[in-house]
């Protein structure tokens, strides 16, 4: 079937057109159905994955008209029916399909991690520079709005005691076969596409691990780096939003499977951060931070299921002796919506996200910080 040619208007009514780089649990559980539901913003027009068979699965989910469907991200990001590209593949092609991205003057969300190294960072924010594109990190946590609150309420803080980040959460699979979207793998890709995967990220370890950290690569530095990437990424690009970047890392704790520590130095307060895997199946993510008079703290259910709001609750001393707490909801409207409407906003008015590029360097930094900390104190 033909594409259906979306109806393009100016300035803010402009539907912007998206085409989708990997078909796997992502974006069929938010990214097709967030846009599907923004259609008066977005249309979903392409999709490119290796999976024949995703590829199928998906283009039937998208609403409004059959997109078309490639194995080949270059031919995405060149095609001229794509306003604006996604990347929601394996963290590997982040940065080769970001770059494809802007070669092509074109917008782009790339799914957290952007990347694990600094080499790689770097070729993505050189890129940016001779691009009309710009680079968006899908770190959408922090384009929620009781977070957005909670960072104005911290900033209005005389000092700052004590802070705490927390993601201790159960199977994922348990949130996303309960989220309705019934998302489905497949495994009809061949031998030397997994080797390339396998082989890219191998490079990745090698070029963090040893070559920019000064460590050994070993299975358990790799797991490390791989558990930091995906679910910590949430957790300290949206603690350096609250309280900026630490002075070093006082300690760390690093034994996965389980859960694992870090004690950050902000030269005058404590930020402790833990986090990992468990078999209960609850979502206990917050960050919560502590001043004399006032405690503010955000807490994050999963982005999986619509509906389940963040929230902000702030406790505080008032009068002689008194005491007030309050929890604050503002929107139902989830972190995922909310980081797409950010990003259509960027796009339209040529703004630079605050997850560009050169901000996901800074996650990079504390990658590096951590596992010099918690591996060279164990030799």
């Amino acid at each position: 079937m033909a594409i259906e040619t979306p109806v393009i208007f100016n300035g803010a009514n402009r539907i912007l057109r998206v085409g989708i780089i990997g078909c796997g649990e992502i974006s069929q559980v938010a990214h097709i159905p967030n846009i599907n539901n923004l259609a008066h913003r977005f249309k979903t027009t392409y999709l490119c994955d290796i999976s024949e068979n995703a590829l199928r699965h998906c283009a039937g989910k998208v609403l409004g008209g059959t997109p078309k469907v490639t194995a080949s991200a270059e031919e995405l990001c060149s095609s001229s029916d794509v306003d604006v590209v996604i990347i929601a593949n394996a963290d590997a092609y982040h940065i080769e399909h970001g770059l494809l991205a802007l070669q092509n003057d074109k917008y782009c969300l790339i799914e957290k991690p952007a990347t694990l190294c600094f080499r790689d960072i770097d070729m993505l924010i050189e890129a940016e520079k001779k691009s009309k594109g710009k680079v968006f990190v899908g770190t959408m946590r922090r384009y929620a709005r009781a977070f957005i609150d909670a960072v104005e309420e911290v900033g209005k803080m005389d000092s700052i005691q004590y802070a705490r980040v927390r993601d201790i959460i159960g199977p994922n699979a348990t949130f996303v076969d309960q989220s309705g979207m019934y998302p489905q793998r497949f495994t009809d890709f061949q031998d030397k596409d997994s080797k390339d995967r396998a082989d890219k990220e191998a490079d990745i370890f090698k070029q963090a691990i040893s070559k920019e950290f000064g460590l050994e690569v070993t299975p358990e530095s790799s797991r490390m780096l791989r558990v930091l990437g995906a679910l910590g990424t949430h957790d300290l690009s949206a603690m350096r939003e609250v309280v900026g970047m630490p002075k070093s890392v006082a300690g760390a704790f690093l034994k996965l499977p389980g859960i694992f520590n870090v004690l950050f130095d902000y030269q005058n307060f404590p930020i402790s951060y833990e986090s990992g895997l468990n078999d209960v199946p609850q979502f206990d993510a917050h960050i919560e931070v502590y001043s004399q008079q006032k405690i503010v703290r955000v807490d994050f259910d999963s982005p999986y299921i619509k509906g389940l709001p963040v929230t902000m609750t702030i406790r505080e001393k008032v009068g002689d002796g008194g005491f007030q707490e309050r929890k604050v909801r503002k929107t139902y409207e989830d972190p995922y919506t909310l980081e797409l409407l950010e990003f259509y906003d960027c796009v339209i008015n040529g703004r630079t996200p605050k997850s560009n590029a050169e901000d996901a360097k800074k996650d990079v930094e504390l990658f590096q910080m951590i596992l010099r900390t918690g591996f060279k104190s164990r030799v």
